[in-house]
């Protein structure tokens, strides 16, 4: 089964770091571009960063470029989004998701979706 799982969320303060995790089980999830996107309350679904199965090509959405960096180790399945300098305004549900390519995630272009972690930076 194709299957997208999140962890890592919590509560942090403000200017604190956190770092999700995203496991893909399966094979074809496990050999796609996988990234992360994040939903605030009463706002879009948006991009936050993706990663090329191939672990060098990165796209990052502008509100986290220098703060957040994504990562991935292949031999575990797992992507990784370290998230430095929190802000309040980082609060929101983060999604882990998978597609064809990391252009194709930045483009909403998502094949597979993860159930959500909630991160929270109080100020």
């Amino acid at each position: 089964q194709e299957q997208l799982v999140e962890s890592g969320g919590g509560l942090v303060q403000a200017g604190g770091s956190l770092k999700l995790s995203c496991t893909a089980s399966g094979r074809t999830v496990a050999s796609l571009a996988m990234g992360w996107f994040r939903q605030a309350p009463g706002k879009e679904r948006e991009f936050v960063a993706g990663i090329a199965w191939n672990t060098v090509t990165t796209r990052y959405g502008d509100s986290v470029k220098g703060r957040f960096t994504i990562s991935r180790d292949n031999a575990k399945s797992t992507a990784y989004l370290q998230m430095n300098s929190l802000k309040p305004e980082d609060t929101a549900v983060y999604y882990c998701a998978a597609a064809g390519s990391s252009l194709k995630l930045a483009r909403y272009e998502t094949d597979y979706w993860g159930q959500g972690t909630q991160v929270t930076v109080s100020s």
